[in-house]
């Protein structure tokens, strides 16, 4: 017997949709700040409200149904002989030949469609071939538009390699989220095959929505208002940064049309107009405070902390893989049970009381007390209501498989009483799962239910080494509580009852992970193995209505088939010329930069109050090697938002050669601060204290293979509070008035920079201390240090990377470091206490275009003749309209970058008119 789990989670891009971050400003109040922001919301959505009312009053919902769409092949960038693109217009699935086949695979290969009259398109199908073909798409992109030039994303996809055709939402509403994006042109990119090495073939296509004039003439019309608002906007955007203040004023006036919400115009005018740096802070903290940059806080990864926990006294759980790990969050309890030594399975029951901090042995041998036999592979249940432990499954060794040991025994732990009970000495017997492991159970605690999915039937034919049949699978069972009675909602797919039209089936698998969301009553299984496939999906279940329903439509990237050929089997091809040059990025590669890698076992846990789920993925498995010193050895960490239906990478621990602790963890664990990789791990979450507690694992050596961990580690999350984003704020404002001061001033700069300055640095933090020295470097420059510097404030947004230009600069560098050089370098440094991003995630881009940057007019800055003055008494050089120039292109750069914090709907656009002019 062992604990090693022989399969992996697969990687994959799940299709991604826009969404609008909103703002929730709370029920009616009479704080002015909210009035102001509701009034603004409802001004600015004026005319699409109209609209809207129009059509209710109209009651075109008849309008709305979805109808098949009449479309045509517009552009196309090559085909096949015979597989020409018309082929997609009928479908066929019963004929080979059905279909527009690429005349290979070189990006960019496209199809362009093209509509009888702007639509608003619904959904998207795709038709098969009547069984599964490696040039089926396994990834793809659809854009649409009005202009077959300009096309935003409306669906990342793929498909699965069946005969069953797919349908898909695609995005049919602008940014606003309300109004109807119609579309004249729809571009297909096909990204891979599902054989990597074949050209792409789509059998058949079909539109659907609604293209009556009299529907999309109100839906042009809101558009066209949407889009000539957001013209504007830029345009008064890029005069305000400027500095053609009249022109401004003419257009707002004209047009009506506000850049932004009043309070951050507020802003603008005392940071940008007056240089009242004072003010502006107190702004920014009555705008933290009234929960204005919460949205921005929520959008931030979590900063993961680990510590080993030393607990009191002698006695604690030896160590152990695949064991089993519950918790009783009301009483602060952790319970453990049995696991794989690496000599035998265990039996013992421990409880870890975490206000003690103090590990409790219950049972040595459990199954002296009317418990479970020694096992490993098994899952459990804590029932917070009954207080009771339910216990399910089992690995057997080959040599053990026979009929009198392959019972599946399912036992009740009370912890009230500390008393074993077996329920049943076979569950197959009463209509509930066969033996098996490597499944997974979760509880709904409301509905006194038991969820089991999954898991490999251990089966006595398996002692037969002549018998050739394929592994089985168990499906999905529930088990009622209080009635004491099992239920089979889904077979697995190949038993003998899928085929049946009145049975539900679904693909079963191994080590996959599985937890239950109370409210949204639904189950999320994610990856899975079966036999040597790895298993691409991120799925739910609904309980109560008993729907399926697929997260993450295209499977990951390195999936493969078996089939071989040659690229296509279509004979000669055809190369067209008409295609446009369009172009696609390329997939995204499997390297666990978008989900959680492929593992030998995972471990998820869900925070329903969050609406997140987290899943700690084991050592990756790497050409089958479960070596921990093979290079890309690791553990990560994965959150995944239920609201944003997006990965975050938290952390990857990888095997380090050069540290003793990777080689002497188990007597050195004092110097430790994160876990070694592993697996065969357990994980459970304290959804009070929001806090993980793992135990053990294997830690996968070659040279010792019955090596089982006992570490037990807690690992805590945290995302920046307002206080920590209102003193990176501070410091940003504090900085650039303290350069300003610097050039006229000097001695006052340096009065500002101990105190002022010197209380929004953390001084624990070296890289921030470094910097905080290196300010003071610009009280000894001269003008001719700076005269021909153009660099604005460089500065990053909270949370974004952490890798400074300080950290790149060597040390003669820093010797001869200009006043902006300092100045960038000081204001790139992001607060380590505030923020810590995963080196994969990406952060608001830095506005470096020439509207944040360049040179402006001298008007407009009310403090610029005492400024410049006391500029010139200490002995400037610089003309006055030089000197106002970076005086506003810092001003306005940090303004920039203060307003990236605030709720999109309530500033001035991300994009600049600058971005559309090419020349």
């Amino acid at each position: 017997m062992n604990d090693n789990n022989d399969s992996t989670l697969p990687t994959s891009l799940r299709a991604t949709t826009d969404t609008t971050d909103n703002v929730a400003m709370g029920a009616a109040t009479t704080n002015p700040t909210n009035m102001m922001i509701n009034s603004y919301g409802k001004e600015q959505m004026k005319m699409s409200a109209s609209s809207n009312a129009l059509k209710q009053s109209l009651k075109l919902e008849n309008l709305e149904e979805f109808d098949k769409l009449p479309y045509e092949i517009h552009r196309y960038s090559s085909f096949s002989t015979n597989y020409v693109p018309e082929n997609i217009l009928v479908d066929c699935p019963s004929d080979q030949s059905s279909r527009w086949s690429a005349h290979n695979n070189n990006p960019p290969q496209y199809l362009t469609l093209k509509l009888r009259r702007p639509a608003i398109v619904k959904k998207i199908k795709f038709g098969k071939f009547e069984k599964s073909h490696v040039c089926n798409i396994k990834k793809f992109r659809i854009y649409g538009g009005l202009d077959e030039e300009h096309m935003i994303l409306l669906l990342e996809g793929g498909l699965r390699n069946d005969h069953i055709p797919e349908t898909f939402n695609l995005r049919c509403v602008a940014k606003d989220a309300t109004t109807s994006l119609p579309i004249l042109y729809i571009k297909i990119v096909p990204l891979l095959s599902w054989g990597p090495t074949f050209n792409y073939s789509i059998w058949y296509i079909e539109l659907m929505g609604q293209d009556d004039p009299m529907y999309t003439s109100g839906c042009l019309k809101d558009y066209n208002k949407l889009r000539e608002v957001e013209i504007i906007r830029l345009c008064l955007k890029h005069f305000r940064q400027q500095g053609y203040d009249t022109a401004f004023k003419a257009l707002q006036d004209q047009t009506h049309v506000q850049l932004e919400h009043p309070l951050i115009s507020e802003l603008h005018q005392c940071l940008v107009i007056n240089g009242d740096f004072e003010k502006a802070e107190k702004f920014i903290s009555d705008c933290i405070e009234e929960g204005l940059m919460d949205d921005y806080l929520n959008r931030q990864d979590y900063k993961h902390a680990w510590r080993l926990q030393h607990v009191q006294g002698f006695a604690q759980p030896g160590n152990r893989g695949g064991h089993q790990l519950v918790m009783d969050v009301k009483k602060r309890l952790i319970y453990l049970f049995g696991g794989w030594d690496g000599f035998q399975d265990l039996s013992d029951l421990w409880v870890f009381d975490i206000k003690d901090n103090y590990w409790t042995q219950i049972f040595e041998h459990s199954e002296q007390f009317n418990g479970p036999t020694p096992r490993s592979c098994h899952k459990m249940v804590f029932d917070p209501v009954s207080e009771n432990i339910f216990m399910l499954g089992r690995y057997l060794d080959n040599s053990i498989r026979t009929t009198e040991y392959i019972k599946s025994d399912f036992y009740l732990y009370d912890t009230r009483a500390r008393t074993w009970l077996q329920i049943c000495d076979d569950t197959c017997q009463v209509g509930g799962p066969q033996l098996m492991y490597d499944h997974q159970m979760c509880i709904d605690v409301e509905k006194r239910t038991i969820y089991v999915f999954g898991g490999k039937v251990l089966t006595p034919r398996s002692v037969n080494a002549s018998t050739t049949s394929e592994p089985e699978y168990s499906g999905l069972f529930s088990y009622h509580i209080a009635t004491n009675t099992w239920t089979q909602i889904l077979v697995d797919c190949h038993h003998p009852t899928a085929s049946q039209p009145d049975v539900l089936s679904i693909k079963s698998r191994i080590t996959h992970c599985m937890v239950f969301h109370n409210k949204k009553r639904k189950l999320y299984i994610y990856g899975g193995q079966r036999g040597k496939e790895d298993i691409h999906d991120f799925i739910t279940y609904k309980v109560d209505t008993q729907t399926l329903e697929i997260l993450n439509r295209h499977p990951n990237s390195n999936g493969q088939t078996g089939s071989t050929g040659n690229n296509n089997g279509n004979g000669s091809s055809v190369s067209s010329n008409s295609g446009s040059s369009g172009s696609s990025n390329p997939p995204h590669s499997s390297d666990g930069k978008n989900e959680p890698s492929p593992g030998y076992t995972l471990r998820a846990t869900i925070d329903c109050e969050r609406n997140e789920i987290y899943v700690f993925s084991s050592l990756s498995k790497i050409k089958d090697r479960r070596d921990i010193h093979h290079v890309d050895a690791s553990n990560s960490f994965w959150v995944y938002s239920l609201d944003t239906h997006q990965w975050s990478r938290i952390y990857t621990s990888r095997y380090n050669p050069s540290s003793p602790d990777s080689t002497k963890f188990d007597n050195s664990r004092n110097n430790l601060m994160e876990p070694c990789p592993r697996y065969a791990h357990q994980f459970v979450y304290d959804d009070m204290a929001k806090l993980h507690y793992m135990f053990g694992g294997n830690p996968g050596r070659s040279t010792t293979p019955q090596l089982r961990l006992d570490d037990f580690w807690i690992l805590e999350l945290e995302k920046p509070k307002r206080d920590e984003i209102l003193k990176h704020c501070r410091y940003l404002v504090r900085k650039l008035h303290y350069e300003e001061m610097a050039k006229a001033d000097p001695y006052k700069a340096m009065h500002y920079l101990r105190h002022q300055i010197a209380e929004v640095i953390d001084h624990s933090n070296p890289e921030q201390l470094r910097n905080f020295h290196r300010l003071a470097s610009l009280l000894f420059k001269c003008d001719e240090d700076i005269k021909t510097e153009e660099r604005p404030l460089n500065t990053l947004p909270l949370g974004g990377a952490t890798t400074s230009m300080a950290a790149s600069t060597s040390a003669n560098e820093d010797k001869s470091l200009t006043e902006a050089e300092c100045s960038s370098d000081m204001a790139s440094t992001t607060d380590d206490e505030v923020c810590v991003k995963s080196e994969d995630n990406t952060h608001a881009p830095d506005d470096l275009s020439m509207e944040s940057c360049s040179s402006s007019t001298t008007s407009g800055i009310s403090d610029a003749a005492s400024s410049y003055s006391a500029y010139r008494k200490s002995g400037g050089k610089r003309s006055r309209h030089s000197y106002i120039q970076e005086l506003r292109a810092r001003r306005s750069f940090l303004f920039n970058k203060l307003v990236q914090l605030m709720p999109s709907n309530m500033v001035q656009p991300e994009r600049n008119l600058s971005d559309f002019v090419i020349i």
